[in-house]
């Protein structure tokens, strides 16, 4: 079951990924409208608390970067979040749509920009990863094809060696049933003395 399931969910995760930048400032802009028409409208106190909060979101940004330079996470997290503030800002203090619409293009537009990188990162991670997938399936491919031909080998010298065997034993049995046949005389010609010959002297 799950050997169908994983590969199904990969295409639904990459679409998801791929959506995920335009769902983000949409909802950052629907949000701030909704907000725009419940009395943020030219409420400069609300206009003042998102640009703090974009503020403080971009210097958060800059001193993760500086300070902490092996967390990309963090800092992309914060400068996000700064400009989600911004444009949420600007989308529930301005009046009409054109502003906010612009700023809504802009950041979504860097958010893909940005989203890219990390995509083809992770696309070359993943090609990577295949590759060395494909060469270790390879090689142990190849390891057992030489096992299985090692094997093979010595089945079939062990097959002819009895093959051979069998034949010489019959051989023997036959000349030694001849008539006339004398196991003395092999003997002391300098051939071993055979099994049956010495059974039959005894």
């Amino acid at each position: 079951m799950s050997e169908y399931t994983v590969p199904a969910r990969r295409p639904r995760r990459a679409a998801a990924a791929k959506l995920a930048p335009v769902i983000a400032t949409s909802a950052v802009l629907i949000l701030a409208r909704v907000w725009n028409a419940n009395g943020a409208e030219h409420s400069l106190g609300d206009a003042w608390l998102m640009g703090t909060l974009a503020v403080f979101s971009c210097a958060a940004g800059a001193f993760s970067a500086i300070g902490y330079a092996g967390a990309p996470v963090i800092t992309g997290t914060a400068f996000a979040a700064s400009a989600a503030f911004a444009l949420a800002g600007v989308a529930a203090y301005a009046d009409g749509w054109s502003l906010p619409l612009l700023l809504w293009g802009i950041a979504t537009v860097l958010a893909y920009a940005l989203a890219h990188r990390h995509w083809r990162t992770d696309r070359r991670e993943a090609t990577a990863y295949e590759r060395r997938l494909a060469e270790k399936r390879e090689d142990h491919a190849h390891v057992e094809r030489i096992e299985a031909m090692r094997g093979q080998t010595q089945i079939t010298i062990a097959r002819d060696q009895a093959i051979y065997a069998a034949n010489l034993a019959a051989a023997l049995t036959t000349r030694a049933a001849l008539p006339g046949f004398d196991a003395a005389a092999l003997t002391e010609a300098g051939l071993p003395e055979l099994p049956a010959a010495r059974t039959t002297e005894e």
